[in-house]
């Protein structure tokens, strides 16, 4: 491969002469660069690695998969069963339950790193990325924080695995700053021990909403949940088996709206109906409600039993706030301590990726010219951005590593 890396050497070094003479020599990697030292990139990381490629991850953090460290609550467990969450080529221990904790998955994920010998380049923040018509190669400007210095890269394949919850999405609401209690995100959220006995509005019905909730009520808060848009809930199992192992099993042998109606209706006999306590269902089935808009269903563990019982509130949407009151859009003021929002998160990827429109401004995501969420153009790929969990990650990790094992023999053998 020595002529390969003469070309390539040349062709950026003779791309560099063209740039201001004061930028830093670039440094050529030959495999792919990986942004993000997430699962999404480990997982990239790894498939490559079984297929004979190097690869780079730049991660702008000094830890592994930093969201799932810092900004995920104490409670939290994987939502799905384990080997719908496994990355590939290494399952979770046998010994582990069939939904691990936080602290098993983040340990799980250090053993894979360590497995297949991954080691990010922390403390890298991507300041952008682009792809340089002149010279056929991906630029990629970091920023090194403890070093304090611009560093640029020059690579032939760039894989996105960011995430698609890099940043928190904060709604701009009447009188937020006005209001006397502490608002704060889920990604600062840990436990409810700091708000025993408080009066607590939680914004938002995901799954993420829920549990929280639920979280408060056992550290005796008195939770209210805002609830503004349809949302599908469904038990966590049934019949003994995961709902989402139970959904795939069955999609196998009928249409998805069938499938979707059975859901809804064990959900009802499970659950009761939602509507009566002002939580109400989209005319879209969950599957199929998943498929069109990408829109996770609940997957209840054990929050509606509480909404039943009265100890958690639904409210309707807000209409503004005040120094210490919510105003609702039906009308009703209610007194709160405190505020949590849980709205989501959006990507980043548009910040610092330069001269493409394959992202969308508003949330992040990949637009139609990726095929499936996974490939772009030159050379570009994105992995975990599918709205499909870790599930989803690691089909693009291995699709994406076949895709570049590809085009990496296809240029050995025109060389041959």
């Amino acid at each position: 491969m020595d002529w390969l890396k003469e070309l390539q050497g040349k062709r950026v070094h003779d791309c560099h002469k063209a740039k201001m003479k004061n930028m830093t020599k670039p440094i050529w990697v030959p495999g792919p660069i990986i942004v993000g030292a997430g699962p999404s990139g480990l997982a990239a990381a790894a498939c490559l690695k079984h297929k004979g490629i190097s690869s780079l991850i730049l991660e702008k953090d000094d830890i592994l998969a930093s969201i799932w460290q810092f900004k995920t609550y104490d409670r939290l467990r994987l939502h799905l069963p384990k080997q719908f969450c496994q990355l590939p080529l290494m399952p979770f221990p046998k010994n582990l339950p069939s939904y691990p904790t936080k602290q098993q998955f983040l340990a799980y994920l250090k053993s894979y790193a360590e497995h297949f010998d991954i080691k990010p380049a922390f403390s890298n923040t991507v300041v952008s990325a682009e792809f340089d018509q002149r010279c056929g190669y991906w630029r990629v400007k970091c920023e090194r924080v403890k070093k304090e210095e611009e560093i640029e890269y020059v690579c032939r394949w760039l894989i996105v695995a960011s995430g698609e919850n890099a940043v928190e999405v904060v709604p701009q609401i009447e009188g937020m700053g006005d209001f006397e209690g502490p608002i704060m995100h889920t990604s600062s959220y840990k436990s409810g021990s700091m708000f025993c006995g408080k009066k607590v509005l939680v914004i938002g019905c995901g799954n993420s909403g829920m549990e929280v909730c639920l979280d408060l009520c056992n550290h005796n808060a008195q939770p209210s949940l805002v609830v503004r848009d349809t949302v599908h809930i469904l038990p966590q199992q049934m019949f003994g088996k995961s709902t989402f192992g139970l959904s795939m099993s069955l999609l196998k042998w009928f249409p998805i709206r069938f499938v979707d109606k059975f859901l809804v209706l064990m959900s009802h006999v499970m659950l009761g109906d939602t509507a009566q306590f002002g939580i109400n269902r989209p005319k879209f089935g969950p599957l199929e409600l998943k498929n069109l808009y990408g829109k996770t269903p609940v997957l209840d563990v054990g929050t509606v039993a509480q909404i039943k019982s009265g100890k958690i509130k639904v409210c309707r949407g807000i209409k503004r706030l005040a120094q210490n009151a919510v105003e609702f859009v039906d009308g009703k003021i209610e007194s709160f301590d405190a505020i949590i929002l849980a709205t989501g998160y959006k990507s980043n990827v548009p910040s610092w990726l330069k001269g493409s429109d394959m992202f969308s401004e508003k949330d992040g995501l990949p637009r139609k010219p990726f095929p499936n969420g996974w490939k772009g153009e030159n050379g570009l790929y994105a992995v975990g951005f599918t709205k499909r969990g870790l599930f989803g990650s690691s089909i693009d990790a291995k699709r994406i590593a076949e895709d570049i094992e590809r085009s990496w023999k296809a240029v050995e053998a025109t060389h041959v």
